[in-house]
């Protein structure tokens, strides 16, 4: 079934971005002075939220589809997990990701530095759901 394995590599693109985000990019982005790692983290935000989100939508709704289409719980239960990163990230990421992104970087300090670590942290949770999908879709695609 199409649309299961589409689902299922939406959500492992997704889970992969999520992945290189925490295990390469932040920490690189880390060893920099705060002026420049705010800016470079404004860009890579911009884009990367663009294809994070695109990937999450695309993917439930693929999920939402094999479970239409298979009536097996496991597709809908992904694509609920794959989703979740919505407003996962509305409600408990955007203040912060608001108030990084209405710094300028003329300000960034100690405080931006603390923010962009807590970003990092919270962004580890889309990770951990991400992967929590991908496995979901792995397993109803095996079944």
């Amino acid at each position: 079934m199409l649309a299961g394995q589409l689902a299922l590599v939406m959500a492992a693109l997704f889970a992969g971005a999520a992945f290189y985000i925490n295990i390469a990019e932040q920490p690189a982005r880390l060893q920099l002075q705060e002026q420049p790692l705010l800016v470079q983290w404004k860009a890579a935000y911009k884009r990367g939220f663009v294809m994070q989100a695109s990937l999450a939508v695309i993917g439930a709704l693929l999920g939402a589809v094999a479970w239409w289409q298979t009536d097996h719980w496991l597709w809908l239960a992904g694509a609920l997990v794959l989703i979740a990163n919505w407003p996962y990230t509305l409600i408990v990421m955007m203040p912060l990701n608001r108030r990084l992104m209405e710094t300028d970087p003329e300000n960034a300090g100690a405080e931006t530095r603390e923010g962009l670590e807590t970003w990092a942290r919270l962004h580890a949770n889309r990770t951990v759901l991400g992967c929590a999908a991908t496995a979901i879709f792995l397993v109803a695609s095996l079944g």
